[in-house]
């Protein structure tokens, strides 16, 4: 059964009493009166300094004898067995000890020598989906993902709504995070609750760092030579962003100075670029900066706030995360990740524990793995941030549709678009029926709405959330709401989950001592057996698992792809292999997606024959197996596909040789990569392994078919009537 606690942590548990205590407006020496122990004792409980027994802690419950203490009583005195013990102040409780029981029921059913084979798996099948269900609802930490595009104004939003924000003196509010006109915030940052106000870093490699230096060297002595191709960014010809280009800057003492000469004319003086004319090779000038940043003296990992600072712990947290941000302070390093800390919740969710993530602003293409694995997280709810003027915007469009090609389901739970109005953009809108503008902002809001889901139609997605926030004039309070109500909506997922589990096993427990239900279960079963037996092969499947690549090559900005190809294909910010896993996971659901859609239209005709209703529980079950293998399926493909190129994409010299050569002859850079990447993707090594992969599906398929097959049950040779 399932590894667990045998009792809870004494220092939980002391807090919770406290908690309860507190709660009942009970002071600890009227407690400690009523259970005979003394108010030094009973303090040294509530601090987890000494363990209580069980029996003590049940006196003391019942000395505080409110309706809380009652139900920690009733749940300290559950004996957990098949499934992980709950934090003692988990809102649900009560859901997953039923779960528990009916785990153990089924445990002890499987223990019968003389149960079928196949009713066996069927119940081993569903203890693993209690314990698979019971999982997402025991853990309780949530993130909220803010994706969209570079000066949409993602940070500034986020600060406003955790109030994160400090007032100028002219009464302006400014964000905690780097703001601007968009590209300011080096990497990826998450807000999080903690025990005090801190900044902390994860490091880039010393490898990474020397690759975006050598970057920025390249860039300087180079410069775009040509190669900067429409649409980029301004600075961004470089493989390193902006942003990093400027904390290197800052870090090597290189940032550029502004002057005025005598007639009041702005001048610029660029010290890196005086330093690349003393040092005309790449090489050369990349050891310089390097040994300029003194990255040996920057392994500082933390920060944390003093109050002797005499700032407020809001504007320290502005001033320094600024300097981390920039490469200013000389204490740390690049950062791949900044954790910005903070001492009291971001979102007020009864019983969860919430973390912001401010992801790396969007450009030329949303289809990278740093924001896609958002979206298939169940604990994660992925935000997608939208200009009001576009909403719902290319770039969520861009997403979401990935992620359904991708066999994402449920993007209704994980999912939401939050348009970011500015200014008087809402009342601007005009009603057509009137042909006026709007006359509140909420009407305003409403049309838009209605309009963005105009353009989500063919997503094919119901009962999509869409929200708005004007950081400048709507209370932060309304977004706060928007987002509570995205993860409760996430938590009623996985509760409903649970329950379709808990009633599925009752069903089967039932059923199992039923004798006159097994005509309809072996009718039902027959019926699934033909289904499989029709499905066994895959359809032929059309395109190839670069197609994705190559389109993605074209689509992306110059100076990402030439830096992905100088780094053997794998930056952080594209990756081929990803890509190449991307498109071989819409291969599978390209190859297998119809046929298990047509394996659930096939359980909902038989749930709906009256002379099947006994065999419903095993329909359902069926269905669920096949969903879940179906998911593994994907995953699986994906890894093996990412895994597989990743290490043929490290020896293909010739091929990032050709692309590093190109760069600066042309501004078709783009397509001269793609058409390279193509030829290397017709060798008959390339052609192989993506054989291997189709044989790969078909393995898969024959896995989940077998994993139905399995609770079905043999086929005793029956005759099988015409359909």
């Amino acid at each position: 059964m399932a590894d667990r606690p045998s009792s809870p942590n004494p220092a939980d548990l002391g807090r919770y009493l406290l908690q309860l205590r507190d709660e009942a407006k009970l002071t600890q020496s009227v407690v400690a009166d009523k259970v005979r122990l003394s108010a030094a004792v009973l303090s040294r409980i509530e601090t987890g300094d000494r363990p209580a027994s069980l029996e003590e802690v049940l006196e003391i419950l019942k000395a505080i004898a409110s309706e809380d203490s009652l139900r920690l009583a009733g749940a300290l005195q559950r004996d957990w067995q098949a499934l992980p013990m709950p934090p003692l102040d988990h809102g649900d409780q009560d859901q997953l000890w039923e779960a528990e029981q009916v785990a153990r029921q089924l445990d002890a059913l499987r223990q019968d020598p003389e149960l079928p084979q196949s009713f066996s798996r069927r119940v081993g099948e569903y203890i693993d989906e209690l314990r698979r269900c019971a999982g997402l609802l025991l853990k309780r930490e949530h993130q909220v993902a803010f994706i969209g595009a570079i000066g949409v104004g993602k940070s500034t939003a986020i600060c406003h709504l955790a109030d994160l924000t400090v007032r100028r003196d002219d009464g302006k509010l400014q964000p905690v995070l780097a703001d601007g006109a968009g590209g300011t915030t080096l990497c990826e940052v998450h807000l999080l609750p903690a025990p005090q106000f801190g900044i902390s870093i994860e490091p880039r490699t010393a490898d990474e760092i020397r690759e975006d230096v050598r970057d920025f060297a390249e860039h300087l002595l180079k410069g775009t030579t040509g190669a900067e191709e429409e649409g980029s960014r301004p600075g961004e010809s470089q493989g390193t962003y902006i942003e990093v280009a400027r904390a290197i800057r800052n870090m090597a003492d290189l940032a550029t100075k502004t002057s005025r000469d005598e007639a009041g004319k702005r001048t610029v003086f660029d010290p890196a670029k005086e330093l690349a004319d003393r040092l005309p090779s790449v090489r050369e000038l990349t050891a310089e900066i390097l040994a300029r940043m003194n990255l040996h003296t920057r392994d500082r990992r933390q920060i944390w706030y003093e109050p002797a600072s005499g700032k407020s712990p809001q504007a320290w947290l502005r001033e320094e995360f600024r300097r981390v941000n920039d490469g200013k302070n000389p204490e740390f390093t690049l950062p791949r990740r900044i954790d910005v800390m903070v001492k009291r919740p971001l979102l007020k969710v009864d019983g969860l524990s919430v973390r912001l993530i401010d992801t790396k602003g969007i450009h030329a293409t949303a289809a990278r793995e740093d924001l896609e694995v958002h979206l298939r997280d169940p604990h994660t709810l992925t935000v997608l941030c939208s200009a009001f003027n576009e909403a719902p915007g290319g770039f969520a469009l861009q997403l979401l549709g990935r992620a359904l090609e991708g066999g994402a389901r449920a993007l209704e739970v994980c999912s939401s678009v939050l348009v970011l109005a500015q200014h008087d953009q809402a009342l601007a809108v005009v009603d057509d029926a009137t042909g006026s503008p709007v006359e509140s902002v909420e009407d305003g809001y409403d049309l838009k709405r209605e309009n963005a889901l105009m353009n989500m139609a063919s997503l094919g997605l119901k009962d999509y959330r869409i929200g708005f926030y004007n950081c400048l004039s709507d209370p932060p309070g309304h977004a706060q709401q928007f987002l509570v109500e995205g993860l409760e909506r996430a938590r009623g997922s996985f509760r409903r989950q649970l329950a379709s589990a808990v009633k599925g096993a009752r069903d089967l427990l039932e059923n199992q001592r039923e004798q006159a239900n097994q005509a309809a279960l072996e009718e039902a079963a027959r019926r699934l057996r033909l289904w499989i037996k029709e499905s066994e092969r895959l359809p032929a499947i059309p395109g190839s698992v670069q197609d994705e690549l190559l389109g993605e090559l074209v689509a992306a900005n110059a100076a990402v792809v030439y830096a992905a190809t100088r780094r053997e294909g794998e930056w952080r910010n594209f990756s081929y292999s990803y890509q190449l896993g991307f498109g071989a996971r819409k291969l599978c659901v390209t190859a297998a997606g119809r046929r298990v859609d047509g394996f659930v239209d096939h359980c909902r005709l038989l749930r709906a024959d009256p002379e099947l209703s006994a065999a419903r529980e095993l329909v359902d079950q069926t269905e669920r197996v096949m969903q879940a293998g179906f998911d593994q399926m994907q995953s699986k493909v994906q890894l093996v596909a990412q895994t597989s190129y990743r290490d043929a994409l490290k020896s293909a010299a010739d091929l990032w040789q050709k692309c590093v050569d190109e760069w600066g002859r042309s501004r078709g850079y783009r397509q001269a990569v793609a058409s390279f990447s193509r030829e290397w993707f017709s060798a008959e090594a390339r052609i192989v392994m993506e054989g291997e992969l189709r044989a790969l599906l078909e393995r898969e398929w024959a896995r989940v078919l077998h994993a139905v097959e399995v609770l079905v049950g043999p086929d005793l040779g029956d005759e099988v009537p015409g359909s």
